[in-house]
């Protein structure tokens, strides 16, 4: 799309808009007169509030039924990775996962292939995979 078509849509809807704020108005006011002659100026106010917050109530409901996805739209979750596992596990159990900590602590401490290993296997990360 060029700039003078985006232009030309800007002004649309511009228009739009501006059609749309005169009939809320228009709409407003021949509320309050019909109402006015049956509960007086205040109540008329209240009725010309209490509609166009239902109008924004329904328009919302419409929305969010809209942006919803439905069934057909759900992707597949993968499941939750072996860290993913591990946090989890963390934040439901805090003590389990500080003694494990402190397990794995010390047998880093004693073992230090252990350390040697564990970097050697993070570094190489994704090229030790099989190919798919």
């Amino acid at each position: 799309m060029n700039l003078r078509g985006i232009l030309r849509l800007v002004a649309a809807v511009a228009a739009v808009a501006a059609a749309v704020g005169v009939c809320v108005v228009a709409t407003s006011y021949a509320v309050f007169a019909i109402a006015e002659a049956y509960v007086g100026p205040a109540g008329a106010a209240a009725v010309v509030a209490a509609l166009f917050a239902l109008i924004a109530v329904i328009i919302g409901a419409l929305l969010i039924r809209r942006a919803a996805p439905g069934a057909a739209g759900k992707a597949a979750v993968p499941p939750p990775s072996l860290v993913d596992r591990l946090v989890g596990l963390a934040r439901e159990r805090p003590m389990v996962a500080l003694g494990a900590a402190t397990v794995a602590a010390v047998v880093v401490a004693r073992n230090p292939a252990v350390v040697t290993a564990l970097l050697s296997a993070f570094l190489a990360g994704g090229g030790s995979k099989p190919p798919k």
